[in-house]
């Protein structure tokens, strides 16, 4: 029986790739990847030319049973993402609890991910934090929110450049103008930038300086009363 391997990859910069990471794509049967033209980039950068086959959230459910009779017969699969660890607010989890439940080792290699970089260069407080992925887009967000406002830990959550002042401002509206938060975009790219201050200060800037590129968004928590 193979091995499923989850293979971190790059959020920016290339170089971000590690060594186990190169061997583990340069050897493995077949590669999985989120979007193939991305990924090859990548791949071509390191020269690694293993076979290459699309996988993302509209095919996972139709592609998971021929990837575990892959692995089943032999087959070492690798996992990677557009950027950064599969599964985590991309397409992964499906395969991995399928792997598992038949009996099929799995193998997580750490690596790039923009979650810890934006936690981390926040200045908040990062012993203890809650990870959000994408709010709801619409069903459940006010929800969600009401209940984010009495979160006493930091959280992080992922936006899209175009919901990034919408998101701030509804942040405000439940939490307050004066709430610290910290938005990260570009990490570990050319034009990486993190703008920190108050929710009201934060919500100027990008108003004013269209923000581009993949957000993270690090806000403060609720104080204990």
């Amino acid at each position: 029986m193979g091995i499923l391997f989850v293979v971190p990859t790059p959020v920016g910069n290339l170089e971000d790739m590690t060594f186990r990471a190169i061997k583990v794509l340069k050897e493995v049967d077949l590669i999985l990847a989120e979007d193939t033209r991305t990924s090859s980039v990548l791949l071509k950068h390191y020269d690694i030319k293993n076979p290459l086959q699309s996988h993302h959230k509209f095919n996972e459910h139709k592609m998971v049973e021929s990837v575990i009779n892959r692995i089943k017969a032999g087959a070492n699969i690798a996992l990677i993402s557009d950027a950064g660890t599969p599964a985590i607010s991309d397409p992964g989890f499906l395969v991995v609890r399928e792997c598992i439940r038949n009996g099929i080792e799995v193998q997580c290699l750490p690596g790039a991910t923009a979650l810890i970089p934006a936690v981390v260069s926040s200045g908040l407080p990062n012993d203890r934090f809650c990870f959000e992925g994408f709010l709801p887009p619409k069903k459940g967000r006010m929800t969600r929110m009401k209940e984010l406002a009495e979160e006493v830990r930091t959280m992080v959550c992922y936006e899209s450049p175009y919901r990034l002042v919408k998101t701030l401002t509804q942040f405000a509206e439940y939490m307050g103008e004066e709430r610290q938060v910290s938005v990260s975009r570009e990490i570990s790219k050319l034009h990486e930038e993190t703008v920190r201050g108050t929710l009201k200060e934060v919500i100027t800037h990008f108003s004013e300086n269209e923000p581009r590129g993949e957000i993270v968004i690090v806000i403060e928590g609720a104080h204990k009363k």
